[in-house]
């Protein structure tokens, strides 16, 4: 007779002292059924600070396990339980990195917003057995404007860098285009 192995519950997989910070559903292995990448994170109390604010934050830093789906339960594919920050650092004169996690078409995307700053993209793939990264994307943005966009694509071994020529080109002033045979008001 054979055994079916159901893997094991979410919980499992959680290390003791951290709790489920958020959770992801999507398909990872290209099996056709949903897996689960869980956001931990750490509870440790000498990580509850006052900032610079006066207020009380909490710095522990952020995980990150992935699980495949296996009959009604999971196997760990991936686990770091402390590669993120904690969504309460400091950013000096501006808010620290928004994390973002997207799974899209197969892949699980590590998207950092830095608000007018910008952004920065990992993008990861089942590959083989394990989770490869297979991309890099990021924009370097002053305000409104773009400096410069990268994008690495690891498996084609390709990078494209577009840069801004005039960065600062009417940053200052507002620039109106008139169509052909028309009157400015």
């Amino acid at each position: 007779e054979k055994v079916v192995d159901n893997g094991k519950p979410k919980k499992d997989f959680i290390p003791k002292g951290f709790v489920v910070y958020s959770e992801y559903f999507g398909d990872l292995n290209q099996d056709g059924i949903d897996d689960c990448v869980l956001i931990i994170k750490d509870t440790k109390p000498e990580n509850i600070v006052t900032n610079r604010f006066e207020t009380e934050v909490d710095r522990n830093r952020r995980g990150i396990v992935v699980l495949f789906k296996k009959g009604n339960g999971y196997e760990l594919a991936v686990k770091n339980y402390n590669c993120f920050s904690s969504e309460n650092e400091d950013g000096g004169v501006y808010f620290p990195p928004d994390l973002d996690i997207r799974l899209e078409k197969g892949n699980l995307i590590l998207h950092y917003a830095h608000g007018r700053y910008g952004y920065w993209a990992y993008t990861f793939r089942h590959q083989i057995h394990d989770l490869e990264l297979i991309g890099y994307d990021a924009s370097d943005n002053f305000g409104p404007i773009t400096e410069r966009l990268i994008s690495i694509n690891f498996l084609t071994k390709k990078k494209l860098v577009k840069t801004n020529l005039n960065p600062q080109e009417g940053i200052d002033e507002e620039v109106r285009r008139i169509p052909d045979g028309q009157k400015q008001s």
